[in-house]
């Protein structure tokens, strides 16, 4: 189905080469909706060609830093002359990104360049979702058209039905349990390209499309590129709920298409899973009986209407224990407006529970955060887990609900019977909170962004050595990212480091007298550290190398957008790397598939990711090309 959805739109219908040139039906910014902004903008954009284009402010509870980096231009911000490039404002309060798209949006069938993984439960509607940077972004806001690599396909055979109180969540813990993972790192190194999830099977039309979406939300986790369900008569049906029938487009796979393997699943073999603070998944008798400091039902994937429903049903009449603290975070505005139209919120209410607004820093745990000391559940998929993230248990609502109910964790099958949950079928669809501009009405007389500058490789280069992800979660420097912009960024000098407060404090000694060392070279060990990089990468303006046992060929293309090159080693040497000082990389000229690394004294042979236009990318600083050359795509 990937392949059916880009070979409609490539210029190459075959799909030939590293690389194939592709048109772009929306663009969804969501992490640095500014910088992707000023990307096109650099590029000579007037108004977006893109069919839909969504600017989304996840900034509900308003600070100091957060009024600053809006006054400040700041990547992450979003600045109200999105609506004069045709690009709506999906302004706060309007729910947290995925659902809110998967809603309002997002039409099967269609192809989708975003900067947040967390869209890929866009594809339960059976659109394409795939992360790239904001410099990619921007050249498809401008042009229309993205290069991309060909993906793989890996099939997930649905079969079975679900028993009571077990609910999508656990089949997507079941999946992450089964070492889905190793798969798709498996077939990455096979192939060079990025893996997509395909859900078929006769139990893949018997899903809803929220429940779809909520199997569709791991890919980010087990290094998928996206994840893509069918559009049927349940996704037709979603449509036409969300007044939005015209949209519907079918999408099936061929008779016999191939793929590169099948991975079957019972869905009657499922029990109720969770996973716990150390990223494992277990059965949740494992962790019964053990007392819960916290739950926050909702966010922005994990759960559905329906779910959020069946827990107020099973909470009706109960109180919230003394020292269990029971937040709810409506996914969006119009599942808040049903669970009030419904009576649930005011069960919700009853029972004890604190309603909070869809700010994206609640899924980060920035706002919230779990109490020290104390276990918190919670229904979304977690953030990537490095050292020092904060860390709770994922698990299903109806699980959820058992904890609220008895003040400690336990399997939802002990309630005496399941509730019965009717979804309404008449949903509230005003976009009220969609800033569109009317035919000039939303002028801004504030001057867009500045894009950074690019910083090109030239000639032979010493990099500090830093092993790990960079503490903090990137936002103080963002200001200072921000206020720089206007000014041509320059390489980073020894006299000057700006690198951020790192895990390893030998990092963080001066380069030896001599030395030109021009920035840092990241080693990283897992997934988990090379999704958190990529997601930081416009903040992490000095990182200019990855080294890593394992990088998704997503994020290859995302850090050679941004002028980060990224290395392939061996498992077996990351440990010695790890403990080297620097690192010194030959001239580009002098670079092919295999580079000739010193990591202090030692050398070692490493694996260069990039291909085709994507190294010159790395070279060149960016992907972006001047006004003169570019042009839509037809």
């Amino acid at each position: 189905m990937p392949q059916k959805i880009l070979a409609g739109r490539a210029t190459d219908p075959q799909l030939r080469g590293d690389l194939v040139q592709v048109k772009v039906d929306q663009v969804i910014l969501s992490r640095a909706p500014s910088r992707a902004l000023a990307e096109a903008i650099a590029t000579g954009m007037k108004k977006t060609p893109v069919e839909v284009a969504v600017a989304y402010d996840g900034t509900c509870v308003a600070d100091a830093s957060s009024l600053a980096d809006i006054d400040e231009g700041s990547p992450h911000s979003v600045s109200p002359e999105f609506p004069t490039y045709n690009i709506p404002i999906a302004r706060p309060g309007i729910g947290f990104p995925a659902p809110v798209h998967l809603e309002r949006f997002a039409a099967p069938a269609r192809l989708a360049l975003t900067d947040d993984p967390r869209l890929a439960t866009v594809g339960g509607i059976g659109m394409l979702s795939l992360v790239v940077s904001p410099s990619q972004l921007g050249q498809a806001l401008a042009t229309g058209s993205a290069w991309l690599r060909p993906p793989r396909s890996v099939q997930i055979h649905l079969s079975g039905r679900v028993r009571p109180f077990v609910c999508a969540r656990d089949v997507a813990l079941e999946l992450l349990r089964r070492n889905l993972d190793e798969v798709v790192r498996r077939i990455e190194g096979e192939h060079h390209a990025p893996v997509i999830l395909e859900f078929a099977g006769p139990s893949a039309r018997l899903l809803s499309v929220g429940d779809r979406a909520v199997l569709c939300g791991i890919a980010p986790q087990v290094g998928a590129a996206a994840a893509l369900f069918v559009s049927d008569e349940k996704t037709e049906v979603f449509l036409r709920d969300q007044r939005r029938s015209k949209a519907h487009r079918a999408l099936v796979p061929d008779p016999g298409a191939p793929c590169e393997e099948v991975v079957s699943i019972d869905l009657g073999t499922v029990d109720p899973l969770l996973m716990d603070e150390e990223g494992v998944v277990r059965p949740v008798r494992d962790l019964a009986g053990k007392p819960v400091a916290q739950v926050v039902l909702g966010g922005d994937s994990g759960v559905t209407l329906r779910d959020m429903l069946a827990a107020a049903l099973l909470l009706k009449s109960k109180r919230v224990p003394s020292r269990l603290d029971l937040l709810v975070a409506p996914p969006s505005r119009q599942v808040l407006e049903v669970l009030a139209q419904s009576g649930a919120l005011v069960d919700l209410v009853a029972t004890g529970a604190r309603i909070v607004e869809p700010d994206r820093r609640v899924v980060t745990s920035e706002i919230y955060p779990p109490p020290p000391g104390g276990l918190s559940l919670r229904t979304a998929d977690p953030e990537p887990r490095i050292a020092g993230a904060p860390s709770f248990v994922v698990a299903s609502a109806e699980t959820l609900a058992y904890a609220v109910a008895t003040g400690s964790v336990g399997d939802p099958r002990s309630f005496k019977r399941p509730v019965r949950v009717t979804v309404p079928r008449a949903l509230p669809t005003d976009d009220v909170l969609i800033l569109r501009d009317k035919k000039g009405e939303q002028v801004s007389t504030k001057k867009p962004p500045p894009a950074p500058a690019a910083v090109p490789w030239k000639g032979p280069l010493t990099l500090d050595v830093l092993a790990g992800v960079p503490k903090g979660n990137g936002r103080a420097a963002v200001g200072a990212r921000g206020r720089k912009a206007a000014a041509p960024a320059e390489p980073a000098a020894p006299a000057a480091p700006v690198a951020p407060v790192v895990e390893d404090d030998k990092a963080q000694a001066a380069p030896a007298e001599g030395k030109a060392v021009g920035g840092v070279a990241l080693v990283l060990s897992t997934l988990d550290e090379v999704r958190a990089v990529a997601e930081r990468a416009t903040d992490l303006s000095t990182v200019r190398a990855v080294v890593a046992p394992f990088v998704p060929s997503t994020a290859v293309s995302a850090f050679a957008s941004e002028g980060i090159a990224t290395f392939l080693v061996g498992a077996e040497a990351l440990g010695s790397i790890k403990e080297q000082k620097s690192v010194e990389l030959p001239a580009p000229a002098q670079w092919g598939d295999r580079v000739a690394a010193v990591f202090g004294s030692e050398r070692v042979e490493v694996a260069w990711l990039a291909t085709g236009m994507e190294r010159s990318w790395t070279h060149a600083g960016t992907v972006r090309q001047p006004p003169s050359a570019s042009k839509p795509a037809r």
